[in-house]
């Protein structure tokens, strides 16, 4: 029984997943996709799912995500379910419907946060107000 491991970031959102035979189960987790909320979550992580078919039903994929928010977890779990797919069916026709679907399925969007200035006030490129009168 071969199961491959399967990583994915977006922001500070880290998704780990373990892909293996089955028939079909995704856990978020410990949680079923099935009755995960809220539901644009849940709507955002099926879509690798439907996009490959039937090839999800040979696998089954445990996901675990830590850090960042609701949404950068979603992205990060879309991510590995995604890339977990791909890799455990290697075939490239669903490789090459998730790429043209949208290519954040199968590829990492590497933006960060930027970091704060020394000596400056709030965010990481505000200033101070001048005033000369």
């Amino acid at each position: 029984m071969k199961t491959i491991q399967v990583s994915g970031k977006r922001k500070t959102a880290i998704a780990r997943a373990s892909v293996k035979e089955g028939n079909g189960r995704i856990r978020i987790n410990k949680v079923p996709l099935d009755i995960l909320t809220p539901e644009y979550k849940r709507l955002r992580i099926m879509e690798p799912v439907l996009l490959a078919e039937d090839a999800y039903k040979k696998v089954d994929i445990d996901v675990n995500v830590i850090g960042g928010g609701v949404s950068s977890q979603a992205e990060a779990a879309r991510l590995v379910v995604a890339k977990g797919i791909a890799e455990f069916t290697k075939s490239t026709r669903i490789r090459e419907t998730l790429l043209k679907y949208d290519r954040s399925l199968l590829v990492a969007d590497v933006r960060r946060k930027e970091t704060h200035k020394p000596n400056r006030l709030g965010k990481a490129r505000s200033k101070r107000q001048k005033s000369y009168r």
